[in-house]
């Protein structure tokens, strides 16, 4: 093969691997630190450079509480400054500060509607500096999620998207289908156990109902700690009865 054919053949190669983006790299992920749930997931973690969405199940569909602090927990493990765009100011900073987070990291965005919300997660993901961009939205439709998706390949940032809806009949939204690489339901458990009277570690049920090139599972873990870690308890036997809720998985 002459020189210049080699030349020809190496920059179409760079250029596939340009329009490839993040796929033509060795991926990135950001683990749980938990083996049971990283082996679950391609990579060994979370993808950084893709959108994951969460949201809370049973009791917690509407208050969406533990899903916020399963996603905060998330964020905090990332390194940088984490854009939280949201339409309801409801936030509990000192208790995203419990799941690691601390309000230092964290630039609020506060809009009036749901589409300034996806424009505003549309450009912090593109902008590219940032540890994570969260976004809390009752609608997530397909257009809008590969936007937000296409935004975090081209910086690698991590995107969240934490359902929350108003009415528990929204919820049945969360079975349509959207371009986010994961899909989480966390939903409360009773509290672990102490051997003395008090409140032990919140508990949590989390289903991984959609992962891209994966299988769909699911966890008993503890609430997230200071340092935005979360751990794997033994299977409680306690559940209440959730097929009420649980009525429909993403495939």
């Amino acid at each position: 093969m002459s020189h210049a054919r080699s030349r020809v053949v190496e920059e179409l190669r760079d250029r596939i691997a340009h329009l490839e983006g993040s796929g033509a790299r060795k991926a990135v992920v950001l683990p749980f630190g938990v083996p049971e749930m990283d082996e679950r997931l391609p990579g060994g973690g979370l993808a950084y450079g893709a959108i994951h969405e969460i949201a809370g199940g049973g009791a917690g569909t509407v208050d969406g509480a533990a899903a916020v602090l399963f996603a905060g927990g998330i964020a905090a493990r990332s390194k940088g400054k984490v854009l939280w765009c949201l339409t309801r100011p409801d936030l509990f900073a000192p208790a995203l500060s419990q799941a690691g987070l601390h309000p230092d990291r964290v630039i609020y965005c506060e809009a009036d509607r749901e589409d300034d919300v996806l424009a505003s997660m549309e450009e912090g993901l593109s902008f590219g500096g940032l540890g994570a961009v969260v976004g809390e939205l009752v609608r997530l439709p397909m257009t809008a999620s590969r936007r937000l998706q296409l935004a975090a390949e081209k910086t690698g940032t991590l995107g969240l998207v934490v359902r929350r809806w108003r009415r528990q009949t929204e919820a049945s939204d969360y079975g349509n289908p959207t371009a986010s690489t994961t899909r989480w339901r966390v939903s409360v458990l009773p509290s672990e156990p102490l051997p003395v009277a008090g409140v032990g570690r919140a508990r949590w049920l989390a289903e991984l109902m959609r992962v891209k090139a994966g299988e769909c599972a699911e966890f008993e873990i503890g609430a997230c700690d200071a340092k935005g870690r979360v751990c794997l308890l033994p299977l409680s036997g306690d559940r209440q009865d959730q097929t009420t809720w649980r009525g429909s998985r993403a495939s």
